[in-house]
């Protein structure tokens, strides 16, 4: 009912042995999972066919479509996270950090809206493939919006030459995780003292900031602003790095670590999100392809409850729940269905106790009628 389909009982599906049934069987599903785009009109088995480029371009437009204007600045945050394997699957690795044998999907995210989210194996280091995708995603996204300023923000696993490279060429900012090392600790020396001082005579952690330039010996191809936080807990220890393209004057050592870099954290709650309420660790089938159409699946499924949290919910309880919250108590419920000659009734319990709250989603999505952006 909600895609259009005027048959909703399936009792006008050709084949007799088809008919009862409104919704596609999961042999249909499969042959979506296993048939190849070049070879689909021409496979007497798997004639339909996933368009991956499609997609992904999809997930893009999406996130521009939700916007009536451009903004001024937008922040891409890059991540990875593990999945688990199930089983002998193809392109199966253990990977050391996870202590398993796992696929490891390259997410990103703006703010909550999702733009990315790629399969790749463990076998990878964690930015493998994030050029690639940046140059998509940005190309699609200054296409709409060419004055938009764009920086991307990442843990140190995606500080990479390569990436950063790539961002002063096309003009976008960045601000990186650092790994820390015996140079940059040096480095820091003075202000970790000063926080060790602080932190003895209070009892309480202390931090302390330094802005200055640092190149590496053999990978950076040149010499970039690093900011270093020196923290003492007590007890320990706390030295933290990161690495930016933004200036001085555009944010001051403390706010840019704060209130830039530390907000990255808020992207990972969007994984556990879409890994943990809507089962994008479903990747079971025996082929990567087939396991990066399920991620698929569970990423427009959060696309979808993405908008209506944004369209839908505000006003209500649930302005600010998560997927799963949204999944059993707002859609997870029972209903008589009746099918008339002109209408469809959905018939809910007097009792159900967002009743309120429902009416409320509906008179909010009415503001929001479908429409096209300017081309």
């Amino acid at each position: 009912m909600l895609v259009g389909k005027r048959d909703l009982t399936g009792e006008q599906r050709v084949r007799k042995q088809d008919r009862g049934n409104p919704l596609v069987a999961l042999s249909t599903l499969n042959r979506l999972e296993l048939g190849l785009p070049e070879s689909a009109t021409s496979d007497r088995y798997k004639r339909i066919a996933a368009d991956s480029d499609a997609m992904d371009r999809l997930l893009v437009d999406l996130f521009l479509e939700s916007y009536r204007k451009p903004p001024q600045e937008i922040w891409l945050d890059l991540d990875a996270t593990d999945d688990p394997l199930h089983g002998q699957q193809e392109e199966r690795f253990f990977h050391g950090y996870y202590r398993c044998y796992c696929y490891l999907p390259l997410y990103i995210f703006s703010g909550e809206h999702l733009l990315c989210a790629r399969l790749r194996t463990a076998d990878k280091d964690a930015s493998s493939g994030s050029v690639d995708e940046l140059q998509r995603i940005v190309g699609q996204i200054r296409a709409r919006w060419p004055k938009t300023r764009i920086i991307i923000r990442a843990d140190s696993g995606f500080c990479r030459d390569a990436i950063m490279a790539w961002c002063e060429t096309n003009d976008v900012g960045y601000v990186l995780g650092l790994a820390r090392n015996k140079r940059l600790q040096r480095a820091l020396g003075k202000e970790m003292e000063a926080a060790r001082l602080a932190c003895e005579r209070t009892g309480e952690a202390a931090r302390c900031f330094r802005d200055f330039r640092y190149r590496t010996r053999k990978s950076w191809s040149c010499e970039r602003r690093v900011i270093g936080k020196a923290e003492y807990l007590p007890g320990k220890a706390n030295p933290r790095f990161v690495v930016t393209s933004l200036s001085s004057n555009e944010a001051d050592a403390q706010s840019l670590y704060e209130e830039r870099y530390c907000a990255r954290g808020e992207m990972e709650n969007r994984i556990k999100e879409q890994q943990l309420g809507l089962f994008a660790d479903r990747t079971s089938s025996a082929t990567l392809r087939a396991n990066q159409l399920r991620l698929y699946f569970s990423s427009f499924a959060y696309v979808l409850l993405h908008g209506l949290r944004r369209l839908g919910l505000t006003g209500t309880a649930f302005a600010k729940a998560q997927s799963t919250t949204i999944r059993l108590k707002l859609l997870k419920i029972g209903a008589r269905l009746r099918l008339t000659a002109r209408k469809v009734w959905l018939s809910f319990s007097e009792a159900y106790p967002y009743a309120s709250d429902i009416a409320q989603i509906l008179a909010n999505l009415k503001q929001h009628p479908a429409w096209s952006p300017p081309r």
